[in-house]
C-alpha cells in the first residue's frame, strides 16, 4: 500500500482569498542591508548560536490577520440537526445572513529600518485588517500591505514607527550549498518566538503546486503553522529564506520544510514597493523535457541538457528572435537551462524589456545539430485566461491511422469542432478522435481531442495526411508534434515519442 504524502501549506486557523495590490504609482526603492559574501564554510561549528539568534530575534515580528466571512446562518435551530440535514440539506428552515470573524496568524521579517516587512502572501490574503507585534511584545502596529504576489506566495507590509527599527541583514541565497545549518524563527502554534536549528536539505525544489513559482530552500529546521512568513537564516544571522510551506503525512513537521529563496522574494518586494504589482518576462514559447527518446530523435547527443521547445507564439519575443519549434535551449543570458521549471523562472526574474541571449542547439532528423545564439527583447507576461475543454467529439468522418499508430482514429478539423476545442484559427492538422487505451500512442501521452501537427517532422494538414505518413514509417519510433489544452488549460504544443506499434 502507497502511503498518500500530503503537502500543507502553513496556513494557521483560515484560508485567505487575494488581497488588492497597493496602486500602481512609482515609489523609491527600499533602503536593505545587503551583505552577498559566501560562507566561510572552513570554520568549526560553534558550541552555541545564541549570538546569532539574539542578532536576528528582534527583526522577526508576529502577523495578526483579521478577515470577514459573509455565511449564511439557519434560523431554525433543527435545522443543524445532522439527520434532518441529511433528508433536507441548507433548504430546511429560513437562512438569514450572518457575518463572522475568522484570526490568522503568522509571522514576518523586518527588512528596512523603516518598517518594511516581509512575510508569505498566505498570511495576509483576504485581510481585512493586518497587525504586527514585535518580538519584545511591547507594542503593535497597524500595518499597510504594500502589496501581495500569489505566484510566488511573497507579501509586503509596512508599519510606521517612530524610532527606527531593527532590520535584518539579506543574503545572497543564491550562493547557499545543501549542508549549510540554518535556523528558523517564527511564532508557531502562537507560543511565542521560538527559534529551530537544521541545515539546507535541498536547493531549487518545485513541482509541488504549491505555488506558481517554486524554486524552494528545503530545510529540516522545524516549522511549523504560525512559522510561515518568519526567517531562515544563515549562521552569520542573515535572512535566507522566508518559510512558507511543510510537505506532511500529519499536517505537522516531519522533517522537510521550505521556504522562498531570499534573491526571489527581494525582486517581488522590489517591484512591489515600486510599482505595486509585479511584472515578469516572457518569451512565448511552449516548453518541455528533454528525455533521452527526444534527443535521440533531434540528433543529439545522449548527455545533452536543457529544454525543447514545443511551440512558438507568432510575433512573440521568441518568434522575433528567431526561435523555432524543435530548438532546445541550453542558456538563458549564460546561465545554464536544466529543465522547464529552471527556464521559467530565469525567464520570469528578468524584467520585460530586457535584451536576454539565448544558446540553442538546431537539428532535424538526419542531420547533426547547430548551435546557434538568438537574441530577444523579453515582452510582458500576460494574464492568460483558462477555459475548459467542452463539447463532443465528432464522430463522422473518422479514420483510422496506419500501422504506426494502431489504435489512433483522427479527423480533419472543421470550424465547429475548432470553437468547441478552442483550437486556434491558424492551427493545422488531424483530430484525434479516439485512442485506444491499451496502444502505444496512449502510453506516450496521446490523448482525445488533442491534433497531431507533424508526424517524423513532416507537416500534418488533413486526416488523410495522417493516416498516409503513419504507414510510411518504417522505424521502431516516431516522433509526433501535438497541440493539447491539458486540464482545460491553455493551449499549447509538444513532442511526443510513440513506439511503432507494427514494427519487427
Amino acid at each position: 500500500m502507497k502511503t498518500r504524502v500530503r503537502l500543507w501549506r502553513l496556513f494557521i486557523f483560515c484560508s485567505f482569498c487575494a488581497v488588492v495590490c497597493a496602486s500602481a504609482s512609482t515609489n523609491p526603492p527600499a533602503k536593505l542591508s545587503i551583505d552577498e559574501k559566501p560562507l566561510n564554510r572552513e570554520l568549526r561549528a560553534p558550541i552555541s548560536f545564541a549570538p546569532v539568534a539574539k542578532k536576528v530575534a528582534g527583526s522577526v515580528v508576529n502577523i495578526y490577520s483579521t478577515m470577514t466571512i459573509h455565511d449564511r446562518a439557519p434560523q431554525n435551530p433543527f435545522t443543524n440537526d445532522p439527520f434532518l440535514r441529511r433528508f433536507f440539506g441548507d433548504q430546511f428552515g429560513p437562512m438569514r445572513p450572518r457575518d463572522r470573524k475568522e484570526q490568522g496568524l503568522g509571522s514576518g521579517v523586518i527588512v528596512t529600518s523603516d518598517g518594511y516587512i516581509l512575510t508569505a502572501n498566505h498570511v495576509v490574503e483576504g485581510a481585512d485588517s493586518v497587525k504586527v507585534a514585535l518580538a519584545d511584545g511591547e507594542k503593535e502596529f497597524d500595518a499597510k500591505v504594500i502589496g501581495t504576489d500569489p505566484p510566488s506566495d511573497v507579501a509586503v507590509l509596512r508599519i510606521n514607527a517612530k524610532k527606527p527599527l531593527p532590520a535584518i541583514t539579506l543574503a545572497d541565497s543564491d550562493k547557499l550549498q545543501v549542508g549549510d545549518m540554518v535556523l528558523a524563527i517564527g511564532n508557531p502554534f502562537a507560543v511565542g518566538q521560538t527559534v529551530t536549528m537544521g541545515i539546507i536539505s535541498a536547493l531549487q525544489r518545485g513541482g509541488f503546486g504549491i505555488s506558481g513559482y517554486e524554486d524552494f530552500i528545503q530545510t529540516d529546521a522545524a516549522i511549523n503553522p504560525g512559522n510561515s512568513g518568519g526567517a531562515l537564516v544563515d549562521v552569520e544571522g542573515r535572512l535566507v529564506g522566508i518559510n512558507t510551506a511543510i510537505m506532511s503525512r500529519s499536517g505537522g513537521f516531519q522533517g522537510v520544510g521550505f521556504a522562498v529563496p531570499v534573491n526571489m522574494a527581494r525582486f517581488v518586494m522590489d517591484r512591489l514597493i515600486e510599482s505595486g504589482k509585479v511584472t515578469r518576462g516572457y518569451l512565448g514559447i511552449s516548453i518541455q523535457s528533454l528525455t533521452p527518446e527526444l534527443a535521440k530523435e533531434f540528433n543529439l547527443p545522449d548527455e545533452s541538457s536543457g529544454v525543447l521547445v514545443g511551440g512558438v507564439t507568432p510575433e512573440s519575443a521568441a518568434g522575433r528572435a528567431g526561435l523555432e519549434d524543435g530548438d532546445v535551449i541550453v542558456e538563458f543570458n549564460g546561465k545554464k537551462v536544466t529543465d522547464p521549471r529552471s527556464l521559467q523562472l530565469l525567464v520570469a526574474q528578468t524584467a520585460p524589456g530586457s535584451k536576454v541571449t539565448l544558446r540553442v542547439l538546431r537539428g532535424t532528423s538526419g542531420r547533426k545539430p547547430d548551435e546557434k545564439t538568438l537574441t530577444a527583447i523579453l515582452a510582458e507576461l500576460p494574464q492568460e485566461a483558462l477555459a475548459g475543454r467542452g463539447g463532443n467529439r465528432p464522430e463522422e468522418g473518422n479514420q483510422q491511422t496506419g500501422d504506426a499508430l494502431d489504435g489512433v482514429e483522427v479527423a480533419d478539423l472543421d470550424s465547429a469542432t475548432r470553437r468547441q476545442l478552442q483550437v486556434p484559427r491558424n492551427l493545422e492538422g488531424a483530430l484525434v478522435v479516439n485512442v485506444d487505451p491499451d496502444s502505444t500512442a496512449a502510453q506516450a501521452g496521446l490523448g482525445q481531442g488533442d491534433v497531431i501537427m507533424e508526424i517524423s517532422h513532416q507537416r500534418v494538414r488533413t486526416a488523410d495526411e495522417a493516416v498516409a505518413l503513419s504507414q510510411k514509417v518504417k522505424g521502431d519510433r516516431l516522433l509526433l508534434r501535438v497541440w493539447s489544452r491539458p486540464d482545460g488549460g491553455p493551449g499549447g504544443t509538444h513532442y511526443l515519442v510513440v513506439v511503432n506499434s507494427q514494427h519487427k
